[in-house]
């Protein structure tokens, strides 16, 4: 295969470049990003329905990733209990070395390629599931043992890559390849490969969790009730929504049902409550 993410970068010379000239070469760059991801649209609607198909069965999806890729998985499946009221194990990731030690960037456990399907038969996985592969390169060793197991055992198998036809690729179900090109510093798949991953874990976690219906119009109304500002903003959310237009009245209601969905869910139950 044609590893792309690791061609020389278009830009030479970095070190002599000023200020100005490396951060227009690093928005040039950037802009690719977004064309890469919906050249991939298809591939991309096609993994999702597969997903959301799974996850309404009452299965759940699994990010398998090491390096970049995988400690951005983790940081996505860390924001859906606040911005989603997500409690359960819906969306969770398997990092190389294991979630507790993300900061550790332990680069060498990308080779591992025994520990992903012991990390992985430890969360249950089963064919309910679907576990998606994470690897700019589509190489990765403890991305794909984990996925050819995973073919093994029945359980479906998606992938994020940056290249194309790539052995990951080749084990995954529904293969999504983002084409970003070789990267502004030679190989470092941090910078193009991994923002296109976080576009698309956005995309993945906040299309599932709409089809689940944690989300209305487009409203947070599952959002958690952890500080003022999300709280305030949960009120607004409220009242909008209601017939109530106290603020006070809503932020008290509001703490007594512990989310907007709750409140809601009781006001069209009891057809509005007396103001």
């Amino acid at each position: 295969m044609d590893k792309i993410t690791e061609q020389p970068s278009l830009y030479n010379d970095l070190e002599k470049k000023n200020i100005e000239e490396l951060t227009l070469g690093l928005i040039t760059e950037y802009k690719k990003i977004a064309l890469a991801v919906e050249a991939a649209k298809p591939q991309l609607d096609r993994l999702l329905r597969a997903v959301v198909e799974k996850v309404k069965k009452g299965g759940r999806m699994v990010y398998l990733g090491a390096g970049t890729g995988g400690r951005l998985s983790v940081l996505d499946v860390l924001e859906l209990p606040t911005t989603f009221g997500m409690e359960d194990d819906t969306i969770f990731a398997v990092l190389a070395g294991g979630v507790d030690k993300l900061i550790l960037a332990l680069e060498e456990k990308e080779d591992d390629t025994e520990e992903s399907w012991q990390m992985l038969t430890e969360t249950k996985v089963s064919p309910k599931d679907s576990v998606m592969g994470i690897s700019a390169s589509g190489t990765t060793p403890f991305v794909l043992y984990g996925l050819k197991k995973c073919k093994e055992h029945g359980i479906t198998t998606c992938c994020i890559v940056n290249n194309p036809g790539s052995p990951i690729a080749e084990f995954s179900d529904y293969p999504l390849e983002i084409i970003t090109g070789p990267e502004f510093v030679t190989g470092s798949t941090r910078m193009k490969a991994g923002t296109s991953q976080k576009m698309v874990f956005d995309m993945i976690s906040t299309t599932v969790m709409i089809q689940l219906g944690r989300v209305l119009d487009n409203r947070m109304v599952n959002v958690q009730l952890i500080n003022q500002k999300i709280t305030d903003r949960a009120v607004h959310i409220l009242m909008d929504k209601s017939d109530i237009s106290d603020y006070d009245q809503a932020y008290a209601f509001l703490l007594e049902q512990g989310s907007v969905a709750n409140a809601l869910n009781t006001l069209h139950q009891n057809g509005g409550i007396q103001k």
